[in-house]
């Protein structure tokens, strides 16, 4: 069949795409930028289509052919993500029926117990689901709890908890109910529900084999991860609001995002039937320790295919760099570096390539660490978001405070800013051949001000510039010398 895959450069949709090709099907794409595809390993293999959800005449042409077509996005972290996914929930649905699409299938969340009031990102995931089951296309609703697997919000919200906490005052809703599922198993039933019967038009819970409280995922976690026993002191007094500030502060997910996902875990999340078993009885989900242990596996051999954050962020990619050439608006800050390296460009590159996450920033530690707390207290996403691989990069990838938006292997790297600022910022870092196993390192800091604030904020950082950057394009540079 032919599956059009929305979401691709998300978590899900992006392990989905390949696993479609490995059954045999063919596989479109839709992306608002086919930029941030290009990197993916098996790009080659499927169509892209550019389009964007909360606009119907972009859509079309895209479900042209298509069988079933998935139902990958939400705009969580975003203020307005509610209207936004109903939006782009109604246009997927009209599409769809118009272009003739046999399936529609949409993963979506767990629906809260009767009488209790839902939270915003269940009460979306819910009508979303309602809009698509509506829709005159025959649908599949997979209404998944907490996802176990390398890479996910919720898995990287229990694992840094869990490790860096060794007694925490938690809040009440540790002691709710949740059948958490691994991620390969979400996947079967993404597969298996292409193929079921044409005319259902039904939603599934589906969940993993155990059903355990927070607090006992947490105390497992530790034992599958060779940690000591964890204490847990549940208590009244957190509220959801201060959970998701603190879960911020922690761990790498930003409080945006934690903050609906943390609102969510206040419901119970246990499946209410298993029917679907009838209809894919060949899947039987994994427990809780195996998918821990599935999961830790892949990050222990940096092998982690994408990650939570992947889909997070604007797709600017094609507007021009402020200091390009044909830039026509405004003030421009720029910072510029540049450095002899008595070291081979492909030294370099590597040293390039390699930056961020646990190899750091090359320079002043400290600085880049305070910088990254204030940030997450303002909430924004500071520099615990790391890197998906510790050697390579992509196009789209997040990079602790940076979006990697363009990358040309051996020769040029550029990182947007998404941390706190009142303008916006880049930094691009370049490697050119000088002859006789020498190259030379350029780095370029760019700043866009949004009002007085903004030009305020770049006469405040000035100062520091001279000890960061300087002492940042000195090491890199010294870097690929010592490693040549």
């Amino acid at each position: 069949m032919r599956c059009l895959v929305t979401g691709a450069t998300g978590y899900i949709g992006g392990r989905l795409a390949p696993r479609l090709l490995n059954e045999g099907h063919a596989v479109r794409c839709l992306s608002r930028s086919a930029a941030r595809l290009r990197d993916a390993p098996w790009a080659d293999r499927v169509e892209i289509a550019e389009g964007d959800l909360t606009s119907y005449e972009s859509l079309r042409g895209a479900l042209d052919d298509v069988d079933v077509a998935y139902f990958l996005v939400h705009s969580l972290g975003r203020r307005d993500f509610e209207e936004l996914d109903r939006r782009a929930a109604e246009n997927f649905a009209t599409a769809c029926r118009e272009a003739g699409v046999r399936r529609i299938v949409y993963l979506g969340g767990p629906e809260p117990p009767p009488g209790e009031q839902a939270s915003a990102h269940l009460r979306s995931r819910t009508k979303v689901a309602k809009i698509l089951l509506g829709s005159g296309v025959p649908t599949i609703v997979l209404r998944a709890p907490v996802i176990i697997g390398s890479g996910s919000a919720s898995f990287e919200m229990l694992r840094y908890l869990t490790e860096r906490l060794p007694a925490m005052v938690t809040p009440r809703w540790v002691s709710n109910r949740i059948q958490p599922i691994a991620v390969r198993d979400v996947m079967r039933y993404l597969i298996a529900a292409a193929t079921m019967p044409a005319e259902l038009n039904r939603a599934f819970d589906i969940g993993g084999a155990d059903v355990l409280t927070y607090a006992d995922m947490m105390a497992r976690y530790a034992q599958v991860a060779g940690l000591r026993r964890r204490i847990i002191m549940p208590t009244r007094v957190l509220s959801p609001w201060l959970s998701a500030f603190w879960v911020g502060l922690v761990t790498p997910v930003p409080n945006g995002i934690a903050r609906p996902l943390v609102a969510s875990l206040v419901h119970e999340a246990v499946a209410n039937e298993n029917d679907i078993a009838a209809y894919a009885p060949e899947i039987e989900p994994l427990g809780f320790e195996q998918s821990v242990q599935f999961a830790l596996g892949k990050v222990r051999n940096a092998d982690v295919e994408t990650r939570w954050s992947n889909a997070a962020g604007r797709d600017s990619a094609a507007e021009p760099l402020p200091s390009d050439p044909d830039w026509s608006g405004g003030s421009v800050y720029v910072d510029e570096r540049c450095q002899e390296v008595k070291a081979p460009v492909e030294s370099l590159w590597r040293v390039i390539e390699g930056v961020g996450g646990e190899n750091g920033w090359y320079s002043f530690p400290l600085a880049w660490s305070v910088r990254g707390w204030l940030d997450k207290i303002v909430g924004g996403v500071g520099l615990r978001r790391g890197r998906r691989d510790r050697q390579r990069l992509r196009v789209g990838e997040a990079l602790d405070w940076w979006r990697v938006e363009e990358i040309v292997p051996g020769k040029l790297l550029r990182l947007r800013a998404e941390m706190r600022v009142p303008g916006r910022a880049w930094l691009e870092m370049t490697a050119t051949e000088d002859g006789d196993g020498r190259s030379v390192y350029r780095q370029r800091a760019v700043f866009l001000p949004r009002g007085l604030a903004g030009h305020a904020y770049w006469a405040s950082v000035l100062p520091f510039h001279g000890i960061v950057f300087k002492g940042m394009a000195r090491n890199i540079g010294l870097g690929a010398e010592t490693a040549t």
